[in-house]
């Protein structure tokens, strides 16, 4: 009786503890939406400004770049600023390109042709340290958020079953 009482504690214990624990979630976001990764029109200059400003970005997340006949550059700062794409971090050219997040901090990309990038063709991501399973102000269909077992309503019900279980299992073996 008693190493079963020990053994629902236990168990007891370890839902708890597997429950209540934050959980990281990798996100993929595509950069632009439905639009991709395409130079804007003359009237949408700032759609990729718009579209990261509504993201929140973590270390562990990934962004998805989809397009035809161009290039994505990650590039420093001036290279954002100016367009110039002369000395890039890095060079993609795949038409379907994931990016990884590491580290925090800012990080831009451009299209590696200036006019594409002078009319509005790149965007600045601020990425943030890892994240403790939260939801961005304001999701949207382009991010896709791995489930977690244990969530919110879910996790509680799951606890609360298991607190009447041992509360049970112990009346019963007191009698």
């Amino acid at each position: 009786m008693a190493s079963f009482m020990r053994f629902c504690f236990a168990t007891l214990f370890i839902l708890v503890i597997t429950s209540s624990a934050p959980a990281t979630t990798a996100e993929e976001f595509k950069v632009g939406g439905d639009e991709g990764w395409r130079q804007p029109n003359a009237n949408e200059t700032e759609m990729y400004s718009r579209w990261a400003a509504t993201k929140k970005f973590h270390i562990g997340d990934s962004l998805r770049f989809e397009y035809k006949n161009d290039t994505v550059q990650v590039v420093d700062k001036g290279g954002y600023y100016h367009c110039n794409s002369s000395h890039p971090i890095s060079v993609f050219h795949d038409g379907n390109t994931v990016i990884k997040l590491q580290q925090p901090g800012l990080v831009y990309f451009v299209s590696a042709d200036p006019d594409h990038c002078k009319n509005g063709q790149r965007v600045t991501v601020e990425v943030m340290p890892l994240h403790q399973n939260s939801q961005s102000p304001s999701q949207s269909s382009d991010a896709s958020p791995a489930p977690s077992l244990f969530s919110g309503a879910r996790s509680f019900l799951v606890v609360q079953e298991l607190v009447f279980f041992y509360v049970a299992a112990s009346a019963s073996f007191n009698m």
